[in-house]
C-alpha cells in the first residue's frame, strides 16, 4: 500500500493503471522468454566464453641502506593506500613466566597511543579520516597496517612511524591489556573444542614446549612495563623490518617517501628467531578431560606433521583433501552423512615453515558413541592407506584445490601480502605456483604412497573432551585412559604463610561448633529464607532468596526473585546449572567453583565437618576494643580464618583470599557476623556484611532458618 501511494501522488488514476498494466505485461513476457531459454537448454550445455586471463602483477622490490626491505605495488583503481610492516619478533622469544607478553606489547602499541599523541586522540584523529591503525604480534611475527585514503596518506605517515618507534606504553592501557587476557584465560574451558585443540598440542609438542605453551594468569602478573618497551626496543629496529605498500600512488615518489619516514628508525640488530627441534617419540595413547556440562565428545587424534618445504607437499595436501576436505571428504561423507556418528568431521596434516606441524583428525559427536565414532576416523585413516582411491576421487579434489587458488590472488592487496610472507618465511617466490603444478601431477599412486609414509595409525595420540557420566568406560577399549586436569591454575597469593599452634586451634574450632550446633543434633543441611542487597555501580538490588545447602555432600538449590524475574540455581557433584525464563543452561566452571569454595567456608560446613577441618590458632586480634581469638581453617584446601568471640566462640568475622576470573587477581573479602539466632538446634547470623577489597559488596537479612528432616 505504501509504494501504490507514492506513485498515485504522482500521477493520474488512468495513468496509474496503465502503467501497472504495462508493467504486468513486461514482467509476464520476460517470464516467458526465460521460460523458452530453459526448456532450449539445460545448464550443463549453456557454452560459456573463456575466462579472461588474470596476469599475476610484479611487487617491486628493493632494500634500503638500514636494513629495510620495500615492496611497492600500485593498484590505481580506489584513491586508497595500504601500508603494512612486517616485524621479526614474535612469541617465541618469550620466556616461560612471561607467557603473553609479545601479544600484550603488540596490543598496547596501538592502543596506548605516542609520547606526543595520546591514544583518545589518535583514536579521534583516524576516525575522521576514515583511517585505520593496527599492531600486533603473533607466535612467529609482529605485524602494523594502515590504511588511509591517498590524500591523507602524507600527514598520517609520520603518526605511522610515530606509533612504531615512540609507543607511550601507558600503565592504564597495560592494566586494560593485562586484564583483557586474564578475562581470556577464565573462559578458555567454556568452550569444548578450545580445550581439546589446547591439549592436544601438549600431547603432540610436550607440556613445556614452547609450541604449546599456554598463557596463565601468573604469568600475564609477571609482566611489567619495564619487560614491554624492552621487548619493543629489542625487535622493533630497522633490521627486523619488511614494508609494503599497495594502492593509488607513483612508484618513484612513494620510494623518497618511504625512506624518508623510515630513515630514523635506528638499524639495530637482526632478530634471531630460534625455533627448538620438537623431540617426538610416535606413541598409541587415549587422554580424557572431563567437562560435565556438554552432552557431547570433542575427539582429536593425531600425531606430529612435517614441515612446509618438504618436496611432498601438494601431494600431502591432495590426499588430505580426500580424507577430510569439507562435506566432499571421506571422514563427512562416511562418518557423518553414511554412519550418522558425527555432527562435524575434520582434519588436516598442518606444515609448517619455521617448525613442524602436526597431523590430527577429528570429530564431533554424542557421548554414546565416542568410542565408535574414534574406531571409525582410524579406519578411514587405514583405508586410505590400504586402498586406492578413485580417480574420481583424485580429479574432484584437483578440481577443488584449482578452483579455489583463485582466491589467492582476488586482489592487489593479497598479492603483495602473499609476496612478503613467502619472502619472511625463506619459500620462494614461486612457491605457490609450484604447489599448484604438483596437484596438477599428483597421481592416484601419489596418495596412497603419502599416506602410507607420513600418516601412522598404530601411533595416534588421541584426546577425548566431553562428560565422564555419560561417556563411561567407553576410552579403555584402547588403553589405559589418562585423565587431564584441565584446571586454571590461580596465581599465588601475597599473603605471608604464617605457622599457627594446630592444638589450640583444634581447641578454638571445637568451641565455635559446640556455639553453632546444640550437643545432639544431627544436622547435616539448612533451609534458609532473606534478602541479598547487593551492591552495583546503578545502586542497590535487592534478591529474595530462599535456598536448601547440604553442607554434608555440598550440594545446594536456591530460588532467587531478582529484578530480571525467577531463577533457580543447582550445585550438586561438583557442577552447576541455572534456570530462568524456561531456559536451563550449565554454569560455566569460574560460577561454578566459587559456589562450591562458598559452601566450604560456610561457618555452619565448618561446624558439621569440624572433626575433618585443619585448624589452626594464630593469635589474638583486637577490633573495636574487643579481643579476639584468630583461628585459619581448612576445608579440603579452602581456606579461611575466623576471629571468635572469646567467650561465645561464635564468629565475628571471617576472612579469605579469593580468586577473581575476570581480573585474575585475588581478592580480599571479609563478612562480619551478628544477630544471631538460635532455632532448630543451629545458632544463625541473621546478619552479614560482606566486604570485597574494603569495599561493601552485600548484605545479608536472614528472615528465618530450619533444619529440614
Amino acid at each position: 500500500m505504501r509504494i501504490n501511494n507514492r506513485i498515485s501522488k504522482r500521477m493520474y488514476p488512468g495513468k496509474m493503471m496503465t502503467t501497472m498494466k504495462r508493467i504486468s505485461l513486461l514482467c509476464l513476457a520476460l517470464m516467458l522468454t526465460s521460460s523458452a531459454l530453459y526448456a532450449q537448454k539445460k545448464y550443463d550445455k549453456i557454452k560459456y566464453p573463456e575466462l579472461n586471463s588474470f596476469q599475476v602483477p610484479e611487487v617491486e622490490t628493493y632494500t634500503a641502506d638500514n636494513g629495510i626491505t620495500y615492496y611497492l605495488l600500485e593498484d590505481t583503481e580506489l584513491p586508497l593506500i595500504e601500508l603494512r610492516v612486517n616485524i621479526k619478533a614474535g612469541g617465541v622469544l618469550v620466556p616461560a613466566d612471561k607467557e603473553g607478553l609479545a601479544s600484550i606489547t603488540g596490543t598496547v602499541i596501538r592502543s596506548g597511543g605516542t609520547e606526543s599523541i595520546s591514544a583518545d586522540s589518535l583514536n579521534v584523529l583516524l576516525e575522521n579520516k576514515a583511517a585505520s591503525i593496527e599492531t600486533g604480534i603473533g607466535f612467529t611475527s609482529g605485524s602494523a597496517w594502515m590504511n588511509v585514503l591517498k590524500e591523507d596518506f602524507e600527514g598520517m605517515l609520520p603518526i605511522f612511524i610515530d606509533l612504531l618507534t615512540n609507543p607511550a606504553f601507558p600503565d592504564d592501557k597495560i592494566e586494560l591489556a593485562k586484564t583483557q587476557t586474564k578475562s581470556s584465560i577464565s573462559r578458555r574451558n567454556d568452550n569444548s573444542q578450545s580445550v581439546g585443540v589446547r591439549e592436544f598440542q601438549k600431547l603432540i609438542y610436550g607440556p613445556e614446549s614452547v609450541y604449546a605453551r599456554t598463557t596463565e594468569y601468573e604469568t600475564i602478573n609477571n609482566i611489567t612495563r619495564e619487560d614491554i618497551i624492552n621487548f619493543h626496543k629489542n625487535h622493533f629496529v630497522a633490521e627486523n623490518m619488511m614494508v609494503g605498500v599497495v594502492g593509488d600512488f607513483d612508484a618513484s615518489e612513494m620510494k623518497q617517501k618511504l625512506e624518508e619516514a623510515f630513515s630514523n628508525i635506528p638499524s639495530g640488530e637482526e632478530t634471531s628467531l630460534d625455533f627448538p627441534a620438537v623431540n617426538y617419540e610416535p606413541q598409541s595413547t587415549i587422554n580424557f578431560a572431563n567437562k560435565s556440562d556438554v552432552n557431547q565428545s570433542f575427539i582429536l587424534m593425531g600425531h606430529l606433521g612435517g614441515m612446509r618445504e618438504n618436496p611432498d607437499y601438494p601431494q600431502i595436501q591432495v590426499m588430505n583433501r580426500v580424507l577430510s576436505g569439507g562435506f566432499s571428504g571421506r571422514l563427512m561423507q562416511v562418518i557423518r552423512t553414511e554412519m550418522g556418528l558425527a555432527y562435524s568431521a575434520f582434519g588436516q596434516y598442518s606444515m609448517n615453515s619455521f617448525y613442524p606441524g602436526f597431523f590430527f583428525a577429528g570429530v564431533s559427536t554424542k557421548s554414546s558413541t565416542t568410542a565408535e565414532a574414534i574406531a571409525a576416523v582410524i579406519e578411514q585413516i587405514e583405508r586410505l592407506q590400504n586402498e586406492p582411491i578413485t580417480q574420481k576421487e583424485l580429479q574432484d579434489t584437483k578440481d577443488q584445490i584449482l578452483n579455489s587458488s583463485v582466491f589467492e590472488y582476488d586482489s592487489y592487496e593479497e598479492v603483495l601480502s602473499q609476496q612478503m610472507s613467502y619472502d619472511y618465511q625463506g619459500l620462494p617466490s614461486n612457491a605457490f605456483d609450484a604447489y599448484i603444478e604438483g596437484v596438477k601431477n599428483t597421481t592416484i599412486e601419489d596418495v596412497q604412497r603419502v599416506a602410507k609414509e607420513y600418516l601412522n595409525p598404530d601411533y595416534l595420540q588421541i584426546m577425548v573432551v566431553g562428560n565422564k557420566e555419560e561417556i563411561g568406560d567407553q576410552l579403555q577399549q584402547f588403553g589405559n585412559v589418562n585423565e587431564i586436569d584441565i584446571s586454571i591454575p590461580e596465581p599465588g597469593s601475597s599473603e605471608p604463610v604464617v605457622d599457627g599452634d594446630a592444638a589450640k586451634g583444634q581447641e578454638w574450632l571445637d568451641k565455635m561448633a559446640a556455639a553453632l550446633i546444640e550437643s545432639g543434633s544431627d544436622v547435616v543441611s539448612v533451609q534458609e529464607k532473606s534478602v541479598i542487597t547487593q551492591k552495583t555501580p546503578m545502586g542497590d538490588m535487592d534478591i529474595q532468596n530462599s535456598s536448601t545447602t547440604n553442607f554434608a555432600d555440598y550440594s545446594t538449590e536456591r530460588n532467587l526473585n531478582t529484578p530480571q524475574g525467577q531463577m533457580t540455581m543447582t550445585f550438586k557433584d561438583g557442577s552447576g546449572s541455572m534456570q530462568m525464563a524456561g531456559q536451563q543452561r550449565q554454569l560455566p566452571p569460574q560460577m561454578a567453583k566459587p559456589m562450591l569454595n562458598e559452601m566450604k567456608r560456610n561457618y555452619l560446613s565448618i561446624a558439621i565437618n569440624h572433626e575433618d577441618i585443619q585448624a589452626e590458632y594464630l593469635g589474638d586480634e583486637t577490633v573495636d576494643g574487643e579481643d579476639y581469638a584468630v583461628v585459619r581453617m581448612t576445608n579440603d584446601q579452602v581456606k579461611v580464618t575466623f576471629l571468635l568471640d572469646q567467650e561465645t566462640g561464635l564468629p565475628y568475622m571471617s576472612r579469605y583470599s579469593e580468586m577473581n576470573p575476570q581480573t585474575g587477581q585475588r581478592q580480599e573479602a571479609k563478612s562480619i557476623y551478628s544477630d544471631w539466632t538460635k532455632a532448630g538446634g543451629v545458632t544463625y547470623a541473621y546478619s552479614v556484611v560482606t566486604y570485597v577489597d574494603d569495599q561493601v559488596a552485600a548484605e545479608l537479612t536472614v528472615e528465618s532458618h530450619s533444619i529440614p528432616e
